[in-house]
């Protein structure tokens, strides 16, 4: 029933395991691979050698952010191949906090805390087995998601003393719709990271890229006009950041969820021919109790890791009147998104990993599913209550890197290189003017792109 679908929409968070979000469903339904209610709970010792229990009760906002990089994952998190080494990274990352502070790897939400999210798991399909690509952090695995490789690289820049971006060259999912002139947008909040692969920066992919408030526009229209494939990039940058990513508060992507769902759902005729994958690139250094299995390169490039194992599982949920209520055990990961699309639209290759992953095409209904069993819209928080309970005084990780692409944006662009040293060293201090900083650099640059297009033209 591939050709039921006419619209896939993909909404890719931050930083959250499985467990840590879903795993509390297993209360919901006894055959998922989560958390059971009934059994002694798991732990991981802390550097006393005292268990930490898994436990309900998550926080909305941390302290600090759980290290995740491949050295944490495979070296600490997953020790002894059980899992056993979460705590103790945090720990060893940040020797100065509590045992409450360690103790925030091992929760989990408790069932329907988060109101969107967990309104569209008890409605719709989750993935139980839907693994990270990589074990590592966020860029790798945004770059398999849209290109099946991140051409042997797991280490991300870290900002003003490190603006060293990879040249992502690779072919993407992107550049294979355009082969077959399928239409695409990608969506963002403020600072799409999409532009880390080189081919995005090229005009006529550049014009692709529309602020959310054009997401919610097109949604209202004529689905016709619609994009086969839309990627959805949240805020990522305080203030206002909604990408779940620790330490912004997770209540704030509840919302984005919401938002997306219900404008996806209120245009019927859109709705009865779109499926929305809601996923997470990684799982931000939070427990999960399954152990990676080991898979295949997605090609030669191995300059930092082998990719021959799969990172953290991660939540995953596929919303649509052609998928049913209940729960898909298939091993996925982010390649199974693009082996999906590749069979809907026919498109050419995105390397070894993609072509032998497991798709979730054959999960697709026969017929629509009733529109009483779907809910018109989902719940979600104001604003006001949405809002984080403090602003973060540090970058996080991927902010740090985002920083670092906005310097190659803007060293690419049309400013004299002295200008843009100089402006680099004002900005050596303070958190938030760097937030500021990257987002006008992406403006500057993708009007800078205009003027290139328009004078070529004439």
């Amino acid at each position: 029933m591939l050709e039921q679908i006419e619209h896939l929409v993909v909404l890719m968070l931050e930083n959250r395991s499985f467990d840590h979000i879903l795993g509390c469903f297993q209360q919901l339904y006894p055959g998922l691979n989560g958390i059971d209610p009934g059994a002694p709970p798991r732990s991981n010792p802390n550097t006393a050698d005292i268990p930490v229990l898994q436990a309900a009760g998550a926080e909305r906002v941390l302290a600090n952010d759980p290290k995740h990089e491949t050295r944490d994952v495979l070296v600490w998190q997953l020790r002894d191949a059980n899992n056993s080494g979460f705590v103790m990274d945090y720990a060893v990352n940040y020797p100065d906090s509590t045992d409450f502070d360690q103790q925030q790897v091992m929760l989990y939400h408790n069932l329907d805390s988060l109101p969107a999210l967990h309104a569209l798991a008890r409605h719709f399909t989750i993935c139980d087995r839907w693994f990270s690509s990589v074990p590592g952090p966020t860029w790798a695995n945004r770059l398999f998601a849209m290109s099946g490789t991140s051409q042997g690289r797991v280490i991300m820049p870290t900002g003003i003393m490190d603006m060293d971006v990879h040249w992502y060259d690779q072919l993407t999912v992107f550049d294979r719709l355009n082969e077959k002139n399928i239409s695409w947008k990608v969506y963002f909040g403020d600072f799409p990271l999409s532009l880390v692969l080189v081919n995005q920066r090229a005009a006529q992919n550049l014009i692709r890229h529309r602020p959310m408030t054009e997401f919610f526009e097109d949604t209202a229209g004529d689905p016709a006009d619609f994009p086969a494939f839309s990627w959805i990039e949240p805020t990522y940058l305080s203030s206002g950041a909604n990408d779940d990513h620790p330490p912004h508060d997770i209540l704030a992507g509840e919302q984005l969820i919401a938002h997306v769902y219900n404008a996806l759902r209120k245009n019927s005729k859109l709705w009865s021919s779109t499926l929305l994958v809601l996923l997470f690139d990684e799982h931000g250094g939070f427990y999960d109790h399954e152990s990676p299995p080991k898979t295949i390169p997605p090609d030669f490039h191995q300059d930092e890791y082998t990719f021959d194992r799969l990172g953290v599982r991660v939540p995953c949920i596929l919303a649509s009147p052609w998928v049913p209520q209940g729960v898909l055990p298939t091993q996925f990961d982010h390649t199974s998104l693009l082996k999906f699309v590749t069979e809907r639209w026919d498109l050419g290759q995105l390397g070894a990993r993609t072509a032998a992953a497991n798709s979730f095409a054959g999960h697709l209904l026969t017929a629509a599913r009733p529109e009483a069993s779907m809910p018109v819209s989902i719940p979600f928080l104001p604003a006001s209550l949405a809002t984080a309970r403090h602003q973060p005084t540090t970058l996080n990780d991927n902010e740090l890197a985002i920083f670092a692409l906005s310097h190659l944006l803007e060293a690419s662009g049309e400013e004299e290189p002295a200008l843009i040293v100089s402006r680099s060293r004002q900005i050596l201090s303070g958190s938030q003017i760097k937030r500021d900083v990257a987002v006008d650099r992406l403006d500057a640059y993708i009007k800078a792109a205009a003027r290139r297009t328009i004078r070529a033209a004439i």
